[in-house]
């Protein structure tokens, strides 16, 4: 009898045995699981960088009486710029901030424009104004730095002016109106023929035209 139950319990040992083997070989690992292992396989790749630096200028919400009561929403204002001398400015409204700021950068992108300039600085003083807002801009020389504050200062800095003195005529607190005005007097820049540096000739080359 004893040696009837040790063979049967050997038997069993066996059996249970052999059938946690084949659960285990048909268990996926638990790298590979839901919820464990390395997730690096799923992580999204990095986004790429744009070539236009940007910035909120102005968040507001904004209210509408409708007939059906009250409608909230969102305007932002964004410059853009790539600091090598495209610049634009975008303004709009969405139902929540991201889809403000978005639709404002996309704005700004369909309407840059290039602001010539002259070494670190503008080529010559300007003014304009747009509605409540006046501003002048006037060149510097080089290592003056950029003295100008707000709005003003946000878009000529993405322009890429390094050197430059600004000043609002007419004091508002309407950002969007001074942001507008810069960009005017930006538009008014001309570089004139004495202002563009000559073009840089070799001496091999300006001996061959003298031959012919």
């Amino acid at each position: 009898m004893y040696d009837f139950l040790t063979a049967y319990s050997l038997q069993l040992t066996a059996l249970v045995e052999n059938n946690n083997q084949q659960l285990n070989s048909g268990r996926p690992s638990r790298g590979g699981g839901r919820g464990g292992g390395d997730r690096r396989q799923g992580k999204r790749p990095p986004r790429e960088k744009s070539e236009f630096d940007s910035k909120v200028l102005d968040l507001a919400r904004v209210t509408r009486v409708t007939k059906g009561g009250k409608r909230f929403s969102f305007r932002a204002t964004v410059v853009i710029g790539d600091r090598k001398g495209s610049v634009g400015l975008g303004v709009a409204q969405g139902s929540d901030v991201a889809q403000s700021v978005q639709k404002a950068t996309n704005q700004a992108k369909r309407f840059l424009m290039y602001v010539p300039k002259l070494g670190s600085s503008i080529p010559h003083k300007v003014e304009n104004k747009y509605s409540s807002a006046s501003v002048l801009l006037k060149p510097a020389v080089k290592g003056n730095g950029l003295k100008a504050g707000g709005p003003v200062r946000a878009v000529i800095s993405l322009a890429g002016i390094e050197d430059l003195t600004a000043k609002l005529l007419n004091r508002t607190r309407n950002k969007i109106n001074i942001a507008r005005a810069t960009m005017g007097a930006l538009a008014k820049l001309k570089v004139s023929a004495k202002d563009k540096p000559l073009p840089v000739v070799q001496v091999g080359e300006s001996a061959q035209e003298n031959k012919a």
